[in-house]
């Protein structure tokens, strides 16, 4: 479904580049190139997957991947979703779960069956998983929006992220997040791309918009709030393409299109809601962790400044549930959780809004902290403090010059992107924010500071090199 072929577009900008030290590699076949590309990104996350071993600690960022590891042996030894012992946020020992990814959890445990409770070779898959296809569907999605170029420095980029091949090494749910996303935004352009020809829109297309739609919502469900806004612009992009009538009118190819791809995202969670409700006894849709999130993230304990980790640490987090509904079942005390945390905004809305800006310096952190340690310092500022420029140059760039092209799907296709940015960012700055939820944005942003990247390098000359930037 996801071969390495070039997706065709019709803009031609930023053309022509000196470039004297990438002119030998850019002038490769884009196969030649993106498979070195792809060789540094399975590297650097193998190192990172043996630098983390086949210990389970609470490394920088990744302490979710102690309760991850220990949920994955019990179902690996056949004791369902749960835990042996207690375990965060206030799940009882021997009793079920659905705090945490189904589909992590699943391939935690599949590997744990088949190959022994071996933590490292899980990091190893996942690592060399990745590397292959974080660095291809950015590729696919640079090339498809700009040109070859601004895909393959896109590539590069991830490859090189440090945020991407840390957290590739850690047993936690934001690596295949991200796939699943630039998985599912390339078929959306894909999509749209196949309207534009005589064959139009196959049901194999739609099938794998549903199937990457599943895994991704499995992995964070979260993402279910975005896809409203998806549908909407896939069906606005593709109800141009219908012939005149009511048919266009309705654009009755993209609704049935959709139907079929939400049937099959239906059928990939109908399982779990099944196994909830007989777990708990009332409706949970999948995982019950949106409740204890908005509860947490807006409680009163953090006046109008966030505060992404309280100083009494999990503890802390247990004792501001109210004592009367520690007794409920995990699903219920989740629903008691949101009533809750949505009633805290509702009795103060101006708090509310106090709290969600100041939740920007956590979103946003690109400089050194004094109550981070080396690892997380040299992370945060070797990425994002370092592409941001690029990326805030690149969407002006887009934004700029996006508008002079003739084609709308072009324009169409950088507001995606930009879409996704924004809502998904107001997601996370109205509830609960941690710097590693941001990792979903970094991944579309590097199409942005790829495109800022190679038409800084256009405009300065910097070398007497000069090869093109074909289509």
């Amino acid at each position: 479904m996801m071969t390495i072929d070039r997706p065709t577009s019709s803009n031609t900008w930023p053309g022509k580049f000196r470039i004297k030290l990438l002119n030998r590699f850019f002038s490769l076949p884009d196969r030649t190139v993106l498979l070195l590309i792809m060789a540094v990104a399975v590297g650097l996350r193998i190192l990172s997957a043996a630098y983390q071993g086949n210990a389970v600690t609470d490394l920088p960022g990744v302490f979710d991947q102690i309760s991850y590891d220990g949920l994955a042996r019990r179902v690996a030894d056949g004791h369902g979703f749960s835990f042996a012992e207690g375990s965060w946020p206030v799940t009882r020992g021997g009793e079920p779960t659905a705090h945490w990814s189904y589909l992590y959890t699943l391939y935690l445990a599949a590997v744990y069956k088949l190959f022994g409770a071996l933590p490292l070779l899980a990091r190893l898959i996942q690592a060399v998983i990745a590397g292959i296809l974080q660095p291809l569907l950015i590729w696919r999605i640079g090339t498809r929006l700009f040109n070859r170029t601004v895909g393959l420095v896109a590539a590069a980029l991830s490859a090189v992220y440090i945020y991407f091949f840390y957290y590739a090494g850690a047993l936690i749910t934001e690596t295949f997040y991200i796939v699943g996303i630039l998985w599912l935004l390339d078929c959306a352009f894909r999509l749209t791309a196949a309207a534009q020809t005589d064959a139009g829109v196959r049901w194999q297309g739609w099938l794998e918009f549903g199937l990457a739609m599943g895994v991704t919502v499995l992995l964070r469900q979260v993402f279910l709030l975005f896809l409203p806004f998806l549908f909407l612009w896939l069906w606005w992009n593709l109800r141009g393409r219908e012939a005149a009538g009511w048919q266009r009118f309705l654009g009755w190819s993209a609704v049935k299109g959709l139907a079929f791809a939400t049937l099959v995202l239906a059928l990939m969670i109908t399982p779990f809601t099944i196994r909830n409700y007989r777990a708990f006894g009332t409706f949970v849709l999948l995982n019950t962790n949106a409740g204890y999130a908005i509860f947490w993230g807006n409680h009163p304990v953090h006046g109008t400044h966030f505060m992404p980790l309280l100083s009494g640490g999990a503890q802390q987090y247990r004792d501001l549930i109210p004592r009367e509904l520690l007794p409920l079942n995990e699903a219920e005390l989740d629903k008691a959780l949101l009533k809750i945390g949505i009633q805290y905004v509702v009795d103060d809305p101006g708090r509310f809004v106090l709290l969600s800006i100041s939740r920007l310096e956590e979103y946003f952190k690109f400089w050194p902290s004094a109550d981070s340690g080396l690892v997380s310092n040299i992370s945060r500022v070797g990425s994002f403090g370092i592409c941001l420029p690029f990326m805030l140059y690149g969407i002006w760039l887009a934004l700029a010059k996006t508008w002079k092209m003739k084609a709308m799907s072009e324009r169409w296709n950088i507001a995606l992107l930009l879409i996704f940015v924004v809502i998904y960012t107001s997601i996370h700055l109205f509830s609960w924010t941690l710097i590693r939820y941001r990792l979903p944005v970094d991944a579309v942003l590097l199409v942005f500071a790829a495109l800022g990247i190679t038409t800084l390098l256009e405009r300065k000359q910097l070398a007497k090199g000069n090869f093109t930037a074909h289509v």
